[in-house]
């Protein structure tokens, strides 16, 4: 690779730190998805020892590079992101992902893999991407939540979670904890 080719593919990643998502941070401003994405990979670098059979570095390249598409389509809230709007980011997607260098050319094998969500990795991976978001929202005052997501902290993420039962309990553990907070808030 170049040095100018990785100084455009950089250009293309720094976008990821102006795109916000709907989540706050803890000290109410909204979160952006490089912040998501930093946090996510680093809750796969800490699971490592928890999943010695997975190839965790594996997991940890999904969860770095699972959000590139936002980089050119926005982010779009899960309870809003319909079939055509994920189709159109994973389209835009696996088109940058063909341009890049021939170093590169493992993303591509790659995002596809986390797309079929067939091997362990893929569904680690997307259950961390669920999780992250849940303790995120956890993490953020109650008053930046609109009402439907009340429902959302109790529902998103199980299925996503239930094929493996240390993910399921953490999944639980988050489950409670938002129960508290909307029951501590009052709502």
């Amino acid at each position: 690779m170049q040095p100018r080719e990785l100084l455009d593919l950089l250009s293309v990643a720094e976008r990821l730190k102006d795109t916000t998502r709907h989540s706050y941070t803890s000290k109410g401003r909204h979160e952006s998805v490089a912040e998501h994405s930093w946090r996510l990979t680093l809750m796969a670098l800490m699971l490592k020892p928890q999943y010695p059979a997975l190839d965790m570095e594996r997991v940890i390249e999904m969860c770095l590079i699972h959000d590139l598409g936002e980089a050119f389509t926005g982010d779009i809230p899960a309870f809003l992101k319909q079939d055509e709007d994920s189709r159109y980011e994973s389209d835009v997607l696996e088109r940058w992902l063909a341009s890049l260098p021939v170093e590169l050319q493992g993303w591509l094998p790659l995002w596809r893999e986390m797309e079929a969500l067939e091997s362990p990795e893929a569904k680690l991976y997307k259950a961390l991407d669920k999780l992250e978001a849940l303790i995120q929202h956890n993490e953020a005052d109650l008053s930046t939540w609109l009402p439907l997501e009340n429902d959302l902290q109790m529902t998103y993420g199980t299925a996503e979670c239930a094929f493996d039962p240390w993910i399921k309990s953490l999944r639980d553990m988050v489950r409670d904890d938002s129960r508290r907070k909307i029951e501590e808030g009052g709502c």
